[in-house]
């Protein structure tokens, strides 16, 4: 009976970490592509800043611009002018590409296995915690936000995996590497700082508990772990000192109570998704109860504030961290993917007991929420809707989509999902319904596409509807993100 039970404790070790990598994969291989996703994909191109033309081009083009292979300088440049990320994400992206291919899915296959790592960290990090690791990985993979940053090509989940692999070594005292693996975190994300600061403090103050049973030295770990993260710290302020500046009003100017309550919102659906958000009327209100409930439930049940500091400071760092960088900055950087840092420490908070009727409740809850990645319509980013309806729609005429704050979001999304031969007219928020008219020429039929997710996006779309508004087109169509209208002359 023992041997049975340690058998299939063995086979959940093998089966969990290959059922995140198959979850990941499909997750990667089922979205469309994101906005923030084309910054990765242009930067390690070389194109950081697409050139687009004036006049119309095909689709194909944008897939080129995506196709070369940046230098590791030439991305540390690039990054300090136009970004505001640290470069070990992408100059590890850089060399991928080279073994892999330039497409979006192999790109995100990079963040699928270090999603996978980190799983398997998760274990071994609940196993010296003397917790349930089936459990533990579990609730872990069950986390939208965890399968979210799993499958998409920006650096969190490679952040996490190193923040993860820095916690294992904290707690095996192995402080030296620790400050390394937290370093290069921090090299990938500057958000995973707050979770380095919070292990490594907890873990020396669990250190100096030791240190009363004579064993363990708190100063001297503490000092060699500060050497190990010290060299990426100083690569991630040079980089910062260029680009603090680089993109004002990104976020909305800070205010403490609604941000607490917006930390609290994403905080939820980045353990449970966004549930409620799929229904209408009383079921969005009894889903969003039954939510409340299980977290709520959860919390008690895993009564996180006793035994040892780590894990709870881990799953705090992150919310609070924000917090105080926004009141720094007087800004609210509070979005669902900056809390995935903490969820693989919820996760073990809430699987310390075991499986139990709680846990239950919250893998099921997490499932649901799973599925809906996967497959809701609600969950996914519109560029991928958008190309198929704008490429139904045109026929020989031409697709005017919105150039975006710097021709890369929007473009390079819409770009890459459309037909390679889909003609695309780019409109900037200077330009004018005339000069818009000028570059359609003699089309008989034109399709908006209608993404307004930045600032200049926002602009351009009433620009496009004025340019189609004569008494000489006429609106035949509309789709959830496209207006189809045709001209009656087309030579006018």
């Amino acid at each position: 009976m023992v041997n049975a039970i340690k058998d299939r404790g063995r086979a959940g070790w093998l089966i969990v970490p290959m059922a995140t990598l198959l979850l990941l994969t499909a997750t990667a291989w089922l979205r469309g592509a994101e906005y923030d996703e084309q910054y990765t994909l242009f930067l390690t191109a070389g194109t950081p800043r697409p050139p687009w033309p004036a006049t119309v081009f095909p689709a194909a083009r944008v897939a080129q611009a995506q196709s070369g292979l940046a230098g590791l300088a030439a991305i540390a440049r690039d990054l300090r002018a136009t970004d505001v990320h640290p470069p070990l994400y992408f100059w590890t992206v850089s060399l991928w590409r080279r073994l892999f291919g330039a497409s979006l899915f192999a790109a995100r296959c990079l963040s699928v296995l270090c999603g996978t790592l980190s799983i398997w960290l998760v274990g071994h990090i609940a196993r010296r915690c003397a917790i349930p690791g089936l459990p533990a990985m579990l609730v872990t993979l069950g986390c939208y936000g965890f399968v979210y940053t799993g499958g998409v090509a920006r650096g969190f989940a490679m952040a996490e995996a190193l923040a993860l692999a820095g916690t294992l070594l904290t707690l095996r005292r192995e402080w030296l590497r620790a400050g390394v693996a937290f370093g290069a975190a921090c090299a990938c994300n500057y958000l995973a700082i707050f979770v380095a600061v919070a292990v490594l403090v907890a873990g020396g103050f669990e250190a100096v508990t030791n240190r009363a049973a004579g064993k363990d030295s708190p100063r001297a770990g503490l000092a060699l772990a500060a050497c190990g993260i010290a060299p990426f710290v100083a690569l991630d302020m040079w980089f910062f000192a260029a680009q603090h500046g680089a993109r004002p009003g990104q976020f909305p100017p800070f205010a403490l109570v609604p941000a607490i309550v917006r930390l609290a919102g994403y905080q939820a659906a980045a353990v449970f998704g966004g549930l409620p958000l799929y229904c209408n009327g009383i079921a969005r209100i009894a889903i969003g109860g039954l939510i409340g409930v299980a977290g709520f439930a959860a919390l008690v049940y895993s009564r996180p504030w006793r035994n040892r500091p780590l894990l709870p400071a881990a799953a705090l760092a992150t919310p609070a961290g924000l917090l105080l960088l926004g009141a720094a900055f007087n800004n609210t950087p509070i979005e669902l993917r900056y809390l995935c840092f903490g969820l693989p420490f919820i996760g073990l908070l809430l699987a310390r007991t075991g499986f139990s009727l709680v846990l239950l409740l919250v893998l099921m809850i997490q499932s649901a929420s799973i599925a809906g990645l996967l497959f809701a319509p609600q969950t996914m980013q519109p560029a991928r809707a958008a190309a198929r309806e704008a490429t139904g729609l045109v026929g020989d005429g031409v697709v005017l989509v919105p150039y975006g704050n710097d021709g890369v979001g929007i473009v390079g999304a819409f770009g890459i999902e459309a037909p390679a031969s889909l003609p695309l007219l780019l409109v900037r928020p200077s330009d004018t319904a005339d000069s818009i008219l000028a570059r359609i020429g003699s089309a008989h039929r034109v399709v908006l596409v209608q993404l307004s997710q930045d600032r200049d996006s926002m602009a351009a779309a009433p620009l496009m509807r004025a340019a189609v508004s004569g008494p000489n087109w006429r609106l035949t169509a509309i789709g959830s993100n496209v207006a189809a209208y045709e001209r009656s002359d087309p030579g006018g």
